[in-house]
C-alpha cells in the first residue's frame, strides 16, 4: 500500500495540521510516512499546502508532480491541483470555498459539505476533522484509533480534552462524503 495526498487550501484551515495528524497516524500504524509543508509568510488567510505519503515500504522521495488525492479547500488550490491527481484518483472539495467544481472525468469527485457541518456542530475548528473523516471513508490508509493517538500526539496537552469532538468530527465527515 502507498498513497500519495495533497491537502491545500488557505492558512488557517487546519491543512497542515490535518496532514501532520494524517503522517502521525502512519508512524502509530508502524508506516513509512512523509510529511512535506508548504506555505506562504502569511500565517492566516495566504496559500498553503502538504504533501503526506503513507507507505508500507521505504519512500524514495517526498516530491510528487502527481498524486492519488487530492483535498482541496480552495478556488486557487483546486486550479494548481485538479490537474495533479492521477487518473482513476480521488479529489475531495468542500463545497464552501469552491465556486467553480472540478470538470474531470477521469478521477473519482467527491463533494464534502465540512464548513457547514462544522457551522452546525459550533466549532469552526472540527472543519478539517471533518474532511478528514470523508477522506479515510473513501480511502482507509490508517484506522480512526491511529488518528486518535496522532491527535494526542499533535495536540498539546492542554487541548487533549477537545479529542472526543474530533472523533466525531472525524465520523460526521465519513458520513457526509459524497460523489459527485
Amino acid at each position: 500500500m502507498k498513497e500519495e495526498i495533497i491537502i491545500a487550501g488557505f492558512g488557517g484551515q487546519g491543512v497542515l495540521s490535518m496532514g501532520k495528524i494524517l503522517a502521525y497516524s502512519g508512524l502509530m500504524e508502524g508506516k513509512e510516512v512523509s510529511w512535506m509543508p508548504a506555505y506562504g509568510p502569511e500565517q492566516r488567510g495566504g496559500t498553503a499546502n502538504v504533501t503526506v505519503i503513507i507507505s508500507d515500504n521505504k519512500i524514495s522521495s517526498p516530491i510528487l508532480s502527481k498524486y492519488d488525492a487530492a483535498i482541496i479547500l480552495n478556488q486557487p488550490s483546486l486550479e494548481k491541483f485538479e490537474n495533479r491527481v492521477k487518473p482513476g484518483g480521488i479529489l475531495i472539495y468542500d463545497g464552501y470555498g469552491i465556486i467553480n467544481p472540478p470538470t474531470r472525468t477521469d478521477i473519482q469527485v467527491y463533494r464534502i459539505d465540512a464548513m457547514d457541518a462544522a457551522n452546525e456542530m459550533n466549532n469552526a475548528k472540527a472543519f478539517n476533522m471533518i474532511v478528514l473523516g470523508g477522506l479515510l471513508k473513501l480511502s482507509p490508509m490508517v484506522n480512526i484509533e491511529s488518528v486518535i493517538k496522532g491527535l494526542k500526539k499533535t495536540l498539546p496537552e492542554r487541548h487533549h480534552h477537545l479529542i472526543p469532538m474530533n472523533e466525531e468530527a472525524i465520523k460526521k465527515g465519513m458520513e457526509l462524503i459524497k460523489p459527485m
